[in-house]
């Protein structure tokens, strides 16, 4: 059976180091939940500020990483307990995205909404890192509203 377990950023870094499959660990977060299955931990969601300068207004918050093993069922049960907690805590709105190649399908069984293609292929102008940091394809912004008389609540 899953449940919902507590965790550090250092051992949600050091999952997704482990077992994602295109992106490494993220430098910071507002927080981390894991995801056991008879006390082994199976996934990991890692939430904090909006990646997009444009979106980060202070009542957003991201999913920047969500890596499992492949248990039925984990990533949307992270998906859903990330946003719960971003509720909790005062939070409007919940984005993440997904490769456009991705199905999005535990995003929906959360109850997120896919917002459209969001972003370029890869990072733009003088900034951008010499190797790419993801693979270079487009993506889908998912979102879920989290005030009361919101949209998708």
């Amino acid at each position: 059976m899953l449940s919902l377990v507590p965790i550090s950023l250092k051992e949600a870094n050091a999952f997704v180091a482990a077992h994602h499959r295109h992106h490494k660990p993220v430098a910071g977060h507002k927080f981390s939940i894991g995801c056991a299955q008879d006390g082994r931990l199976v996934g990991v969601a890692i939430v904090g500020r909006p990646v997009s300068r444009y979106l980060d207004d202070g009542l957003t918050l991201e999913v920047n990483r969500l890596c499992t093993t492949g248990e039925k069922n984990a990533c949307s049960m992270l998906y859903a307990a990330a946003a719960r907690a971003a509720k909790a805590i005062g939070y409007h709105k919940i984005i993440t995205y997904t490769l456009d190649t991705e199905p999005g399908i535990s995003l929906r069984a959360a109850g997120w909404v896919c917002a459209g293609p969001a972003g370029g292929k890869r990072w733009t102008g003088e900034r951008r890192p010499a190797v790419d940091l993801y693979p270079p394809q487009m993506k889908l912004r998912y979102e879920k509203l989290l005030t009361a008389g919101g949209e998708f609540c």
